[in-house]
């Protein structure tokens, strides 16, 4: 994968996550953390709501965004989460975040193996790989 496409998310800090249940019905996470672990690997790391691990429990399949609104550019990266590890649990209350109901507690680190990647804009634009 090219550098600019994590060199983009980090300058961003803002990764779509789509993943869909065993059904098709979409969810969309977000997170600001994303890496290279190899040349067809990546990792994405949040404390993801309830709805994305459900769906990951199901089915593996996600598609990643990276774009910049304001050049209308970026990068769908599709493929499949490989592993899902734990970075961090919560430790503590923390009654700001109790009114907000569920509360993730887990911190996670997706590993995505990514088969395609295509551009991204609002405009009309083709989802050939590049």
């Amino acid at each position: 994968m090219k550098p600019e496409i994590f060199s983009l998310g980090q300058k961003l800090q803002r990764v779509f996550v789509a993943t869909a249940d065993s059904t098709g019905l979409p969810h969309i996470g977000i997170t600001g953390e994303i890496a290279q672990d190899s040349a067809k690997k990546l990792t994405v790391s949040a404390w993801f709501c309830p709805g994305t691990l459900k769906n990951l429990e199901q089915n593996r399949l996600v598609s990643l965004v990276i774009w910049d609104s304001e050049k209308d550019d970026g990068y769908q990266l599709l493929g499949k989460v490989e592993s899902m590890e734990e970075q961090a649990i919560m430790n503590g209350h923390a009654s700001e975040l109790e009114a907000r109901k569920p509360v993730p507690q887990v911190k996670w680190m997706l590993v995505v193996n990514v088969d395609k990647v295509i551009n991204f804009t609002g405009a009309p634009h083709s989802d050939v790989e590049e």
